[in-house]
């Protein structure tokens, strides 16, 4: 009997594959035994080597998820390199800072068209090939604090991640009966491209830290562990959850 957290012989899509997060799920991904479709807007040449290192295969689709149209390509060069998709995460995302009186319709829109519009489309498209196949599967998206806590100056990011919360749920509650599993985590701060202007303001640094129990930023790789339990076996009977994984935040 195969290992509940056993990914091998499964094809994962990564977005947002390139960096932080979404290198950091996918090397466990493939740590665990998967195959993998990378996505980004630039090459991920080094999450390639990190998954190719540990034995398995690395596609690249390269799209920017501002827009549906690079979703045919990405549904279809996977089933067609891999035969099939079993896993979806959905990391790609973006944020803008702005006070909420002087943001911009722009600003707005390019937020809401990556993190729900692109991920929604993206979703059901996979959920389609999937319900075709008869094999079910995982749909990992990428909530955060935020999809529980307003923040400041991040308006149009709140109201996308609180928009995840709440697409995970409903497509968890359609899209079990075909055996597939619709969960998201929610990241705490982590140490990232999106984080970099918190990090270097040293109030608001030391405010963040002072907040979290585990008294430090989370690493990419601290996402690992989630990604894989949700995309495995051991999650079967999970659905429809946002998993803070967060050092202790939303605790304190």
């Amino acid at each position: 009997m195969s290992h509940p957290f056993d990914l091998t012989g499964k094809t994962a899509i990564v977005t947002g594959a390139n960096t932080g997060l979404g290198q950091g799920m996918a090397v466990a991904l493939a740590e665990a035994g998967a195959n993998l479709t990378l996505v980004g807007r630039s090459a991920p040449s080094d999450t390639v080597e990190l998954v190719e290192k540990l034995g398995r295969k690395a596609h690249v689709v390269m799209a920017d998820l501002g827009s549906l149209d690079p979703i045919e390509k990405i549904v279809g060069e996977t089933k067609e390199v891999f035969g099939g998709i079993d896993i979806l995460v959905n990391n790609a995302g973006i944020i803008k800072r702005n006070d909420s009186i002087d943001f911009t319709p722009e600003d707005w829109d390019s937020v809401m068209n990556i993190n729900v519009r692109t991920l929604f489309f993206l979703s059901q498209a996979v959920a389609r090939s999937m319900i075709a196949a008869e094999k079910g599967g995982k749909i990992i998206n990428i909530a955060s604090m935020l999809s529980y806590q307003g923040g400041i100056r991040v308006p149009s990011y709140t109201t996308s991640k609180s928009g995840v919360m709440g697409l995970t749920r409903i497509l968890a509650n359609e899209w079990a009966q075909h055996g597939i599993n619709v969960n998201a985590i929610a990241p705490g701060y982590f140490a990232t491209n999106n984080t970099a202007a918190l990090q270097a303001d040293e109030k608001r640094n030391t405010e963040i830290l002072g907040r979290i129990p585990s008294g430090r930023w989370g690493k990419p790789s601290d996402l690992g562990g989630a990604a894989v339990f949700l995309a495995s076996a051991a999650s079967d009977y999970v659905q429809g959850i946002t998993l803070p994984v967060d050092g202790g935040w939303l605790a304190r």
